[in-house]
């Protein structure tokens, strides 16, 4: 396992999750030098998560529901890793907190995530965006904040 790789496995129907999941890459491989693997559950839910010491899990939420593949791949047994979790949605921090997460560490109750952020969505509807709440600048200095955090030694 490399000292600093780091999975980001997200899911997205309509690309603001991979959008945030990119700009967080971005700042973990440039400013911090971390191996980073982009996964879009999507297209493969089924990781091997033996090669990573971090995992960043991202997903939408749509039509008052997180996506199917983030919630699922958030039940899997994460171990001893650093786990930071992120949504992307149009409702207030607190209430998605509630509704999503809140919810999931109930079930799973191994997953001690080091850090969990909601990101402002977007909501397009015939082609055009109707809601646009997304701050990719928030993103990256997230991804700063808990980039030390992943990084730091083990105890």
């Amino acid at each position: 396992m490399s000292e600093n790789r780091t999975l980001i496995a997200y899911a997205t129907r309509s690309g603001t999750t991979e959008e945030y999941a990119n700009a967080i890459a971005s700042v973990l491989r440039d400013d911090f030098k971390m191996q980073v693997d982009l996964v879009d559950l999507k297209k493969n839910s089924k990781l091997d998560l033996t090669e990573y010491r971090n995992v960043i899990v991202g997903s939408g939420v749509r039509m008052q529901r997180m996506h199917g593949q983030g919630s699922d791949f958030l039940k899997k047994d994460f171990g001893n890793k650093k786990v930071a979790i992120f949504l992307s949605s149009l409702e207030p921090k607190n209430e998605a907190m509630k509704k999503y997460i809140d919810k999931i560490l109930e079930e799973n109750t191994k997953l001690k995530p080091i850090s969990i952020e909601v990101f402002g969505g977007r909501m397009r509807l015939l082609g055009r965006t109707s809601q646009d709440k997304s701050d990719i600048s928030k993103a990256k200095e997230w991804a700063r904040n808990i980039a030390r955090q992943l990084t730091e030694s083990r105890n």
